[in-house]
């Protein structure tokens, strides 16, 4: 703590950043909070125990504010002025005890070490208190990332807000909100919190607040509540799941047999169908697999991004973004399709959203945009089409926009529910209501092109069998007939 300053209380928010609130499913009009017990507090490099029966103790980076002068019945405009310093925090939550308390968190929130602070404080006077950042790694991966800009509820309102009904003393803790990213995280693993201000001179930071998980070995008596965890609490504790007023209506669903199909035809071959019934701009050009012989067919579900501008990007490229979103939601067998505008100068997807996209069953990513961590990508085993490899981050030329509207990838329109196919050859797009019998179509054709190869193999001259005039196409259909 700041020099002369002992916390008396520590007062959490619920829900704070926008990204939160969009994976909750719910948008608070006002704050709302609860408290965590002093004795929950811990130093950086302490350690964290995850009591033994439960399965569920998840992170949340979080900027914690200290209260430097008594605060009762201040403006909001004036609340930041009764504010000493800030720095990082871990609000560490047990889902498998959210029950236990109806909302009060005591137990869920409450445990020893489940408030880390530190380990340095950023002094106020220091810094914009909406030019904070909060960031979150977990095994050194960046999980979490937003800023105080975005915020429901400043700091200067929520002090005043506090300070109507109860004086916030000198060392007093307010835990801020934390952004989307939250999840679980077991023993053995290390989750770091930073908080700095990027934009303030010399950039001051807390530094990283590093809490080790370990296993806790002491039961629970029986003569409390004990743990339990259902699906719900799972899903919100692993910050995986859609909330479900977010959910895209269904796309159409290709039958096994369809997949099958698709398996035997070429994209080129698709192409021929689809440009005899005037659908000749179906390209999504300039994209290609990490692997010469990946192929993949599935319904479209698309993600946008538009060109990079600082303020957009501030509001919508941190927390729970809609990149984020797009891959914590695509589903078995469909495609993620990604309009990049074809611009080649940033990764677009990398090896952990891709990862995402494998365990979700998705069928392939489809970008006309640049793949980082191309190597790792593509050993990760899941179709990837792109216009190749790029270092650089998303935020260098892109903001994840919006996700499950009608998109441009290598400038073709996709639509969600379309279905894109990829081979050797490229990708291109089959309007949905067209997939049966451009399907049909193409097997026919396939199926014909396989007949002219083996006479040409056999020494036939390709004048008149290639295309087929009337002496071999009744060969070739009495050939078929056989078949049948």
């Amino acid at each position: 703590m700041p020099d002369g300053l002992a916390p008396g209380k520590i007062i959490a928010v619920h829900l704070n950043y926008p990204s939160r609130a969009a994976q909750r499913g719910r948008t608070p009009s006002q704050p709302s909070y609860f408290l965590k017990p002093v004795s929950s507090l811990a130093p950086s490099d302490a350690t964290i125990e995850r009591p033994a029966g439960t399965e569920l103790l998840a992170f949340e980076g979080e900027v914690a504010v200290v209260i430097g002068t008594p605060a009762r019945w201040v403006d909001p405009a004036d609340g930041w002025s009764h504010v000493a310093a800030v720095t990082a925090a871990n609000d560490f939550g047990l889902y498998d005890l959210r029950s236990a308390d109806k909302g009060s968190n005591l137990r869920s929130k409450g445990g020893e070490g489940f408030t880390p602070l530190g380990p340095r404080w950023i002094p106020a006077d220091d810094v914009d208190p909406a030019g904070l950042r909060v960031r979150t790694w977990v095994d050194g991966e960046l999980v979490q990332e937003d800023s105080t800009a975005t915020l429901l509820f400043d700091v200067g309102r929520l002090v005043a807000d506090l300070s109507q009904h109860f004086t916030l003393d000198p060392g007093d803790v307010i835990l801020t909100g934390t952004p989307a990213g939250s999840s679980v995280v077991e023993p053995g693993q290390t989750v770091e919190v930073e908080v700095d201000a990027p934009d303030s001179p010399g950039a001051p930071t807390s530094g990283r607040l590093v809490t080790r998980v370990t296993a806790g070995t002491t039961p629970f008596g029986d003569f409390g509540s004990q743990p339990a965890v259902d699906a719900t609490q799972r899903a919100e504790a692993w910050g995986t799941e859609p909330p479900a007023t977010a959910a895209p209506a269904p796309a159409p669903v290709l039958t096994d047999d369809q997949r099958a199909r698709f398996a035997t035809v070429a994209v080129a071959t698709l192409s021929a169908a689809l440009r005899r019934r005037g659908h000749t701009d179906v390209f999504l050009e300039g994209v290609h697999g990490l692997h010469p012989d990946d192929r993949f067919v599935g319904p479209a579900r698309t993600l946008r991004l538009v060109p990079f501008r600082p303020d957009l990007f501030a509001a919508h490229g941190g927390g729970y973004n809609a990149q984020k979103r797009a891959f914590d939601t695509v589903g078995p067998g469909e495609v993620l399709v990604v309009e990049a505008r074809g611009e080649r100068g940033t990764g677009t997807v990398g090896d952990v959203l891709a990862l995402r996209a494998k365990v979700r069953g998705a069928a392939a990513v489809v970008t006309d945009g640049g793949v980082r961590d191309a190597e790792a990508v593509a050993e990760i085993g899941l179709p990837v089409f792109s216009a190749g490899p790029h270092p650089s981050v998303l935020g260098r030329r892109h903001v994840p926009w919006e996700s499950d509207v009608t998109v441009a990838c290598g400038g073709a329109a996709v639509q969600p529910g379309d279905v894109v196919v990829g081979d050797r050859d490229g990708a291109l797009v089959i309007p949905a209501a067209l997939v049966e019998e451009v399907l049909a179509e193409a097997e026919e054709a396939e199926a014909a092109d396989a007949f002219v190869a083996r006479q040409v193999a056999e020494g036939a001259p390709v004048d008149g069998l290639f295309p087929m005039d009337a002496h071999w196409r009744a060969r070739y259909e009495a050939e078929r007939e056989g078949d049948r």
